[in-house]
């Protein structure tokens, strides 16, 4: 089984990828966010504080959110592989996360970059808000969220980059067509697909 990450700026499918390993490979997608919801949701001690942050406005800090994650890795269907999305986000959580798995005796496999030519992406946010009638979400707002994420994720991905993790992929494209490139590139590090799937079909 296989321990990665995903990054990739928003617009650029992540989500919908994201999905797609975890049928190919076997493994739980876990998502900050999704964590954050289902100990709200739970209303678990840990949840209870996320709760009160978010709606404080505030964002959950870093030493929360790493108990979420830790809490989230050790149940059991993590613990053979997982495919970490919107984590770590810091570098101090960067250096938690390898000493969390490095406790456990495991590391990372590769760190999975959807890249995206910005101006590409933020047309297609553009028709997509359009088409949707969203007119809060103008390309001056598209621009800063895309600004945003090269601010916070350039370090980590520089990071993942010197130790020979990162796996960039043309996140431009049909969904079948990126989710080739991302096996194909994956089948390259010889990470390969649990069997009986193929890009993008379930192993369910």
């Amino acid at each position: 089984m296989s321990r990665m990450l995903i990054v990739g700026p928003p617009g650029a499918g992540k989500g919908t990828q994201a999905s797609r390993i975890t049928s190919t490979y076997g493994i739980p997608d876990i998502s900050t966010g999704d964590i954050f919801r289902a100990n709200i949701k739970n209303e678990t001690p840990l949840g209870v504080q996320v709760k009160a942050i978010v709606d404080a406005g505030d964002y959950v800090p870093d030493t929360l959110t790493n108990e979420l994650v830790a809490a989230r890795l050790d149940e059991d269907d993590a613990k053979n592989g997982f495919l970490l999305d919107g984590y770590p986000r810091t570098l101090a959580q960067v250096d938690y996360l390898d000493q969390l798995l490095a406790g456990k005796g495991q590391k990372l496999d590769a760190v999975i970059q959807l890249t995206a030519d910005q101006d590409e992406i933020v047309q297609r946010l553009t028709k997509r808000a359009q088409e949707q009638g969203r007119a809060d979400d103008s390309e001056e707002a598209i621009r800063h969220r895309q600004q945003v994420y090269l601010r916070e994720t350039s370090p980590l991905i520089e990071v993942y980059r010197d130790r020979g993790l990162l796996v960039p992929v043309d996140g431009l494209g049909g969904m079948d067509e990126v989710a080739e490139r991302i096996t194909s590139a994956l089948t390259e590090r010889g990470i390969h697909p649990v069997a009986g799937a193929s890009a993008g079909e379930s192993v369910a």
